[in-house]
Protein backbone atom coordinates (compact mmCIF):
# COMPACT_ATOMS: atom_id res chain seq x y z
CA UNK A 1 0.00 0.00 0.00
CA UNK A 2 1.37 3.41 -0.92
CA UNK A 3 0.42 6.43 1.12
CA UNK A 4 0.24 9.94 -0.33
CA UNK A 5 2.06 12.85 1.24
CA UNK A 6 -0.02 14.12 4.13
CA UNK A 7 0.43 17.84 4.64
CA UNK A 8 -0.75 18.19 8.23
CA UNK A 9 0.03 21.89 8.32
CA UNK A 10 -3.08 22.57 6.22
CA UNK A 11 -5.40 19.89 7.54
CA UNK A 12 -8.14 20.80 9.96
CA UNK A 13 -7.83 19.47 13.51
CA UNK A 14 -10.63 17.38 14.94
CA UNK A 15 -11.58 17.70 18.57
CA UNK A 16 -12.23 14.83 20.95
CA UNK A 17 -13.18 14.21 24.56
CA UNK A 18 -12.32 11.00 26.32
CA UNK A 19 -14.21 9.67 29.31
CA UNK A 20 -13.11 10.33 32.84
CA UNK A 21 -9.97 8.37 33.58
CA UNK A 22 -7.62 7.93 36.48
CA UNK A 23 -6.72 11.23 38.10
CA UNK A 24 -3.80 12.18 40.27
CA UNK A 25 -5.04 14.36 41.83
CA UNK A 26 -8.70 13.69 41.11
CA UNK A 27 -10.14 16.41 38.90
CA UNK A 28 -12.40 16.95 35.92
CA UNK A 29 -11.15 15.91 32.50
CA UNK A 30 -10.94 18.68 29.92
CA UNK A 31 -10.55 18.14 26.19
CA UNK A 32 -7.41 19.38 24.47
CA UNK A 33 -8.39 21.67 21.56
CA UNK A 34 -5.82 20.13 19.20
CA UNK A 35 -6.76 16.49 19.77
CA UNK A 36 -6.80 14.82 16.37
CA UNK A 37 -8.54 11.77 15.01
CA UNK A 38 -5.90 9.15 14.21
CA UNK A 39 -6.50 6.57 11.49
CA UNK A 40 -7.25 3.81 14.00
CA UNK A 41 -8.20 5.48 17.26
CA UNK A 42 -8.75 8.74 19.04
CA UNK A 43 -5.64 9.53 21.03
CA UNK A 44 -5.76 11.54 24.26
CA UNK A 45 -3.45 14.15 25.70
CA UNK A 46 -2.07 13.69 29.18
CA UNK A 47 -4.75 15.97 30.65
CA UNK A 48 -7.47 13.86 29.07
CA UNK A 49 -6.29 11.09 31.41
CA UNK A 50 -6.88 13.36 34.40
CA UNK A 51 -3.17 13.86 35.07
CA UNK A 52 -2.20 17.36 36.14
CA UNK A 53 1.49 18.18 35.95
CA UNK A 54 2.69 20.97 38.19
CA UNK A 55 0.87 23.97 39.60
CA UNK A 56 0.31 26.28 36.63
CA UNK A 57 -2.59 26.17 34.19
CA UNK A 58 -2.05 25.67 30.45
CA UNK A 59 -2.99 28.20 27.81
CA UNK A 60 -6.08 27.96 25.63
CA UNK A 61 -4.53 25.42 23.27
CA UNK A 62 -1.92 23.97 25.63
CA UNK A 63 0.58 24.51 22.83
CA UNK A 64 3.60 26.60 21.94
CA UNK A 65 1.25 28.76 19.86
CA UNK A 66 -0.31 30.03 23.09
CA UNK A 67 2.56 32.53 22.95
CA UNK A 68 1.07 35.21 20.72
CA UNK A 69 2.48 35.36 17.20
CA UNK A 70 4.21 31.98 17.22
CA UNK A 71 3.34 29.78 14.23
CA UNK A 72 3.93 26.08 13.56
CA UNK A 73 3.87 24.26 10.22
CA UNK A 74 4.39 20.65 9.15
CA UNK A 75 4.93 18.57 6.06
CA UNK A 76 4.54 14.84 6.64
CA UNK A 77 5.80 12.27 4.12
CA UNK A 78 4.44 8.74 4.59
CA UNK A 79 4.99 6.68 1.45
CA UNK A 80 5.66 3.06 0.53
CA UNK A 81 6.06 -0.14 2.49
CA UNK A 82 8.17 -3.29 2.65
CA UNK A 83 11.90 -3.79 2.28
CA UNK A 84 14.25 -0.84 2.26
CA UNK A 85 15.20 0.35 -1.21
CA UNK A 86 17.83 2.99 -0.61
CA UNK A 87 16.80 6.26 -2.17
CA UNK A 88 13.26 5.03 -2.87
CA UNK A 89 11.64 4.20 0.47
CA UNK A 90 9.69 3.35 2.48
CA UNK A 91 9.53 6.97 3.58
CA UNK A 92 8.52 7.96 7.10
CA UNK A 93 9.81 11.49 7.61
CA UNK A 94 8.97 15.17 7.38
CA UNK A 95 9.72 18.67 8.58
CA UNK A 96 8.31 20.85 11.34
CA UNK A 97 8.89 24.62 11.44
CA UNK A 98 8.42 27.19 14.19
CA UNK A 99 8.17 30.87 13.24
CA UNK A 100 8.76 33.11 16.30
CA UNK A 101 6.92 36.13 14.86
CA UNK A 102 6.05 37.72 11.55
CA UNK A 103 9.02 39.53 10.03
CA UNK A 104 11.46 38.08 12.53
CA UNK A 105 14.30 39.20 10.20
CA UNK A 106 13.65 42.88 10.89
CA UNK A 107 12.23 42.36 14.40
CA UNK A 108 14.53 39.81 15.95
CA UNK A 109 13.75 37.90 19.15
CA UNK A 110 16.21 37.43 22.03
CA UNK A 111 17.31 33.79 22.20
CA UNK A 112 19.48 31.41 24.18
CA UNK A 113 20.30 27.71 24.01
CA UNK A 114 21.66 24.77 25.97
CA UNK A 115 23.16 21.49 24.80
CA UNK A 116 22.67 18.73 27.36
CA UNK A 117 24.32 16.06 25.22
CA UNK A 118 25.88 16.84 21.86
CA UNK A 119 25.48 13.62 19.88
CA UNK A 120 23.53 15.48 17.24
CA UNK A 121 23.22 18.87 15.63
CA UNK A 122 21.34 22.13 15.78
CA UNK A 123 22.87 24.39 13.17
CA UNK A 124 23.22 28.11 13.74
CA UNK A 125 23.78 27.93 17.50
CA UNK A 126 27.17 29.65 17.27
CA UNK A 127 25.50 32.79 15.92
CA UNK A 128 22.67 32.58 18.44
CA UNK A 129 25.23 32.39 21.24
CA UNK A 130 27.29 35.24 19.79
CA UNK A 131 24.42 37.59 18.93
CA UNK A 132 21.90 36.68 21.62
CA UNK A 133 19.02 36.71 19.15
CA UNK A 134 17.13 34.64 16.58
CA UNK A 135 16.28 36.14 13.21
CA UNK A 136 14.67 33.35 11.19
CA UNK A 137 12.43 30.32 11.65
CA UNK A 138 13.50 27.11 13.39
CA UNK A 139 13.23 23.88 11.40
CA UNK A 140 13.17 20.30 12.73
CA UNK A 141 13.85 17.25 10.55
CA UNK A 142 15.88 14.02 10.31
CA UNK A 143 19.66 13.84 10.47
CA UNK A 144 20.63 13.36 6.84
CA UNK A 145 18.11 15.94 5.64
CA UNK A 146 19.65 18.90 7.48
CA UNK A 147 21.36 20.51 4.43
CA UNK A 148 18.27 20.24 2.21
CA UNK A 149 16.07 21.69 4.94
CA UNK A 150 18.52 24.54 5.49
CA UNK A 151 18.36 25.17 1.75
CA UNK A 152 14.57 25.45 1.98
CA UNK A 153 14.75 27.92 4.88
CA UNK A 154 17.26 30.04 2.97
CA UNK A 155 15.09 30.00 -0.17
CA UNK A 156 12.06 31.11 1.83
CA UNK A 157 14.01 33.88 3.54
CA UNK A 158 15.56 35.14 0.28
CA UNK A 159 12.13 35.18 -1.34
CA UNK A 160 10.86 37.37 1.47
CA UNK A 161 14.00 39.47 1.82
CA UNK A 162 15.67 39.61 -1.62
CA UNK A 163 18.59 41.79 -0.44
CA UNK A 164 19.99 38.94 1.72
CA UNK A 165 23.57 38.27 0.68
CA UNK A 166 23.65 41.28 -1.68
CA UNK A 167 23.21 44.51 0.24
CA UNK A 168 21.91 42.86 3.45
CA UNK A 169 23.35 40.29 5.84
CA UNK A 170 23.56 36.59 5.04
CA UNK A 171 21.95 33.94 7.24
CA UNK A 172 22.82 30.69 8.97
CA UNK A 173 19.55 28.76 9.48
CA UNK A 174 18.69 26.97 12.69
CA UNK A 175 17.95 23.35 11.76
CA UNK A 176 17.72 20.69 14.47
CA UNK A 177 17.81 16.97 13.72
CA UNK A 178 16.86 13.60 15.15
CA UNK A 179 17.61 10.25 13.51
CA UNK A 180 14.53 8.51 12.06
CA UNK A 181 16.43 5.76 10.18
CA UNK A 182 14.84 2.98 12.24
CA UNK A 183 11.65 3.56 10.25
CA UNK A 184 12.69 5.74 7.33
CA UNK A 185 14.82 5.54 4.19
CA UNK A 186 17.15 8.10 5.70
CA UNK A 187 19.70 8.03 2.88
CA UNK A 188 16.97 9.09 0.45
CA UNK A 189 16.81 12.55 2.05
CA UNK A 190 13.20 12.82 1.00
CA UNK A 191 12.40 16.23 2.54
CA UNK A 192 12.94 18.70 -0.28
CA UNK A 193 13.56 22.44 -0.03
CA UNK A 194 10.10 22.86 -1.57
CA UNK A 195 8.58 20.87 1.31
CA UNK A 196 10.24 23.26 3.77
CA UNK A 197 8.91 26.30 1.92
CA UNK A 198 5.44 24.73 1.96
CA UNK A 199 5.65 24.12 5.72
CA UNK A 200 6.68 27.74 6.26
CA UNK A 201 3.99 29.13 3.95
CA UNK A 202 1.25 27.11 5.66
CA UNK A 203 2.45 27.61 9.26
CA UNK A 204 -0.34 28.91 11.46
CA UNK A 205 -1.21 30.05 14.93
CA UNK A 206 -3.74 27.87 16.71
CA UNK A 207 -3.85 24.13 17.46
CA UNK A 208 -0.65 22.19 16.74
CA UNK A 209 -0.78 18.68 15.21
CA UNK A 210 1.17 16.25 17.38
CA UNK A 211 2.54 12.73 17.35
CA UNK A 212 3.53 11.05 14.07
CA UNK A 213 3.54 14.24 12.02
CA UNK A 214 6.14 16.47 10.41
CA UNK A 215 9.62 15.88 11.78
CA UNK A 216 8.10 13.39 14.23
CA UNK A 217 6.82 10.99 11.57
CA UNK A 218 9.62 8.45 11.99
CA UNK A 219 10.62 9.15 15.60
CA UNK A 220 10.68 6.64 18.47
CA UNK A 221 10.55 7.62 22.14
CA UNK A 222 11.09 5.24 25.06
CA UNK A 223 10.80 2.50 22.39
CA UNK A 224 7.22 3.52 21.73
CA UNK A 225 6.26 5.58 18.71
CA UNK A 226 7.26 9.16 19.47
CA UNK A 227 7.25 12.46 17.62
CA UNK A 228 5.97 16.00 18.05
CA UNK A 229 4.47 17.11 21.35
CA UNK A 230 3.57 20.48 22.80
CA UNK A 231 2.26 22.13 25.97
CA UNK A 232 2.09 25.55 27.59
CA UNK A 233 1.75 27.34 30.89
CA UNK A 234 0.27 30.72 31.87
CA UNK A 235 1.51 32.43 35.00
CA UNK A 236 -1.07 34.10 37.26
CA UNK A 237 -1.33 37.87 37.01
CA UNK A 238 0.43 38.40 40.33
CA UNK A 239 3.47 36.60 38.86
CA UNK A 240 3.42 38.59 35.64
CA UNK A 241 0.81 36.72 33.59
CA UNK A 242 3.52 35.58 31.18
CA UNK A 243 3.18 32.57 28.90
CA UNK A 244 5.60 29.74 28.24
CA UNK A 245 5.10 27.30 25.37
CA UNK A 246 7.17 24.22 24.57
CA UNK A 247 7.38 22.04 21.47
CA UNK A 248 9.46 18.85 21.37
CA UNK A 249 10.52 16.29 18.82
CA UNK A 250 10.83 13.20 21.03
CA UNK A 251 13.11 10.44 19.77
CA UNK A 252 14.86 9.43 22.96
CA UNK A 253 15.00 7.00 25.86
CA UNK A 254 14.68 3.29 26.63
CA UNK A 255 11.44 1.57 27.58
CA UNK A 256 12.35 0.81 31.18
CA UNK A 257 13.09 4.49 31.88
CA UNK A 258 9.65 5.91 31.07
CA UNK A 259 8.04 7.62 34.05
CA UNK A 260 4.63 9.30 33.97
CA UNK A 261 3.63 11.48 36.90
CA UNK A 262 6.05 9.57 39.13
CA UNK A 263 4.83 6.10 38.06
CA UNK A 264 7.50 3.78 36.51
CA UNK A 265 5.28 2.93 33.56
CA UNK A 266 8.06 1.56 31.39
CA UNK A 267 9.23 -0.96 33.99
CA UNK A 268 5.87 -2.68 34.31
CA UNK A 269 4.35 -2.04 30.89
CA UNK A 270 4.71 -5.65 29.71
CA UNK A 271 3.67 -7.20 33.04
CA UNK A 272 0.20 -8.49 33.89
CA UNK A 273 -0.45 -6.45 37.03
CA UNK A 274 -3.52 -8.52 37.85
CA UNK A 275 -1.23 -11.39 38.84
CA UNK A 276 1.00 -9.25 41.06
CA UNK A 277 0.03 -8.13 44.54
CA UNK A 278 0.03 -4.37 45.17
CA UNK A 279 2.95 -4.62 47.59
CA UNK A 280 5.07 -6.39 44.97
CA UNK A 281 4.22 -4.17 42.01
CA UNK A 282 7.03 -1.75 42.77
CA UNK A 283 9.54 -4.64 42.91
CA UNK A 284 8.95 -5.75 39.33
CA UNK A 285 12.04 -6.11 37.10
CA UNK A 286 12.70 -3.69 34.29
CA UNK A 287 11.53 -4.58 30.80
CA UNK A 288 14.09 -6.60 28.88
CA UNK A 289 15.69 -4.63 26.09
CA UNK A 290 15.55 -7.56 23.63
CA UNK A 291 11.74 -7.51 23.48
CA UNK A 292 11.61 -4.94 20.70
CA UNK A 293 11.80 -6.27 17.11
CA UNK A 294 14.25 -4.39 14.92
CA UNK A 295 16.39 -3.10 17.77
CA UNK A 296 18.77 -6.07 17.87
CA UNK A 297 19.58 -5.74 14.16
CA UNK A 298 21.10 -2.30 14.64
CA UNK A 299 24.89 -2.20 15.02
CA UNK A 300 24.76 1.01 16.96
CA UNK A 301 23.01 1.50 20.26
CA UNK A 302 20.00 3.61 19.35
CA UNK A 303 19.60 6.07 22.16
CA UNK A 304 17.75 8.61 20.07
CA UNK A 305 17.61 12.35 20.62
CA UNK A 306 15.24 15.11 21.64
CA UNK A 307 14.84 18.67 20.45
CA UNK A 308 13.11 21.12 22.81
CA UNK A 309 11.95 24.55 21.62
CA UNK A 310 10.74 27.07 24.21
CA UNK A 311 8.80 30.25 23.48
CA UNK A 312 7.82 32.89 26.02
CA UNK A 313 6.43 36.41 25.98
CA UNK A 314 8.28 37.30 29.17
CA UNK A 315 10.87 40.07 28.57
CA UNK A 316 14.00 37.95 29.00
CA UNK A 317 17.45 38.55 27.56
CA UNK A 318 19.72 35.95 25.98
CA UNK A 319 21.41 35.06 29.25
CA UNK A 320 18.11 34.44 30.97
CA UNK A 321 16.81 32.42 28.01
CA UNK A 322 19.88 30.20 28.26
CA UNK A 323 19.00 29.66 31.90
CA UNK A 324 15.44 28.81 30.88
CA UNK A 325 16.82 26.27 28.38
CA UNK A 326 18.73 24.49 31.13
CA UNK A 327 15.57 24.11 33.20
CA UNK A 328 13.84 22.28 30.35
CA UNK A 329 16.18 19.35 30.98
CA UNK A 330 14.58 18.92 34.42
CA UNK A 331 11.24 18.35 32.71
CA UNK A 332 12.95 15.86 30.41
CA UNK A 333 14.42 14.02 33.41
CA UNK A 334 11.01 13.79 35.05
CA UNK A 335 9.88 11.56 32.18
CA UNK A 336 12.75 9.19 32.95
CA UNK A 337 15.47 10.23 30.52
CA UNK A 338 19.11 9.96 31.56
CA UNK A 339 20.45 11.59 28.35
CA UNK A 340 22.28 8.59 26.94
CA UNK A 341 25.78 8.75 25.46
CA UNK A 342 24.33 8.51 21.96
CA UNK A 343 21.55 11.02 22.49
CA UNK A 344 21.50 14.52 21.01
CA UNK A 345 19.60 16.69 23.49
CA UNK A 346 19.32 20.31 22.32
CA UNK A 347 17.24 23.13 23.78
CA UNK A 348 16.56 26.55 22.24
CA UNK A 349 14.50 29.30 23.90
CA UNK A 350 13.32 32.62 22.51
CA UNK A 351 11.28 35.55 23.81
CA UNK A 352 8.70 37.61 21.93
CA UNK A 353 8.66 40.09 24.82
CA UNK A 354 11.19 42.38 23.17
CA UNK A 355 12.21 43.45 19.67
CA UNK A 356 15.82 43.68 18.57
CA UNK A 357 15.85 45.88 15.45
CA UNK A 358 17.67 44.73 12.33
CA UNK A 359 19.45 48.03 11.69
CA UNK A 360 18.68 50.48 14.54
CA UNK A 361 18.37 54.09 13.42
CA UNK A 362 20.01 55.18 16.66
CA UNK A 363 23.13 53.69 18.30
CA UNK A 364 21.06 52.67 21.32
CA UNK A 365 17.68 51.08 21.81
CA UNK A 366 15.75 49.98 24.86
CA UNK A 367 14.30 46.66 25.95
CA UNK A 368 12.22 45.68 28.94
CA UNK A 369 14.04 43.32 31.27
CA UNK A 370 12.58 40.97 33.87
CA UNK A 371 14.59 40.99 37.08
CA UNK A 372 16.27 37.68 37.90
CA UNK A 373 14.60 37.79 41.29
CA UNK A 374 11.25 37.26 39.51
CA UNK A 375 12.30 34.49 37.14
CA UNK A 376 11.55 31.42 39.27
CA UNK A 377 7.91 31.08 38.11
CA UNK A 378 9.17 30.95 34.52
CA UNK A 379 11.62 28.21 35.45
CA UNK A 380 8.80 26.17 36.94
CA UNK A 381 6.50 26.80 33.97
CA UNK A 382 9.26 25.61 31.63
CA UNK A 383 9.82 22.40 33.59
CA UNK A 384 6.09 21.64 33.69
CA UNK A 385 5.44 22.39 30.01
CA UNK A 386 8.45 20.36 28.88
CA UNK A 387 7.40 17.30 30.85
CA UNK A 388 3.84 17.53 29.54
CA UNK A 389 4.95 18.14 25.94
CA UNK A 390 7.03 14.94 25.97
CA UNK A 391 4.15 12.91 27.36
CA UNK A 392 1.78 14.43 24.80
CA UNK A 393 4.19 13.36 22.06
CA UNK A 394 3.93 9.77 23.28
CA UNK A 395 0.17 9.81 23.77
CA UNK A 396 -0.62 11.50 20.47
CA UNK A 397 1.69 9.32 18.36
CA UNK A 398 0.08 6.57 16.31
CA UNK A 399 1.62 3.18 15.49
CA UNK A 400 3.89 3.31 12.44
CA UNK A 401 5.29 0.46 10.33
CA UNK A 402 8.31 1.55 8.35
CA UNK A 403 11.18 0.12 6.37
CA UNK A 404 11.77 -3.63 6.40
CA UNK A 405 8.47 -4.10 8.21
CA UNK A 406 9.77 -2.51 11.40
CA UNK A 407 6.83 -1.52 13.55
CA UNK A 408 6.84 0.75 16.56
CA UNK A 409 3.64 0.67 18.54
CA UNK A 410 1.96 3.69 20.04
CA UNK A 411 1.70 3.38 23.78
CA UNK A 412 -1.54 1.60 24.65
CA UNK A 413 -3.94 4.00 26.34
CA UNK A 414 -5.86 1.08 27.86
CA UNK A 415 -2.66 -0.41 29.23
CA UNK A 416 -1.52 2.95 30.55
CA UNK A 417 -4.81 3.50 32.36
CA UNK A 418 -4.48 0.06 33.93
CA UNK A 419 -0.97 0.78 35.22
CA UNK A 420 -1.89 4.18 36.60
CA UNK A 421 -4.99 2.79 38.29
CA UNK A 422 -2.97 -0.04 39.83
CA UNK A 423 -0.42 2.36 41.29
CA UNK A 424 -3.13 4.63 42.56
CA UNK A 425 -4.77 1.68 44.32
CA UNK A 426 -1.48 0.60 45.86
CA UNK A 427 -0.97 4.01 47.44
CA UNK A 428 -4.39 4.30 49.00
Amino acid sequence: MRFPRLRHGIQACLFSILGIGWAWPVSAVFPHPSATLAPEETRPHVRDLGIRIGRYAPGEMNAITDVQGVKVGNVTIHEGEGALQVGQGPIRTGVTVIIPRDDVWHHKVPAGAFVLNGTGEMTGLAWVAESGFLEYPIALTNTLNVPRVADGVMSWMIQRYPDIGISDDTLTPVVAECDDSRLNDSQGRHVSPEDVVHALETATIGPVPEGSVGAGTGMVSYQFKGGIGTASRVLPSEEGGYRVGVLVNANHGRRHELTISGVPVGQVYNTNLATVSPKDQKKLPVTALDEFPGEATQRRQDSGSIIIIIATDAPLDARQLSRLSRRATIGLARTGSISHHGSGDFVLAFSTGNVIPHYPEQPTFFMAHLADTHINPLFQATVEATEEAILNALLQATTVTGRDGRRFEAISIERLRSILNAYRSSTQ
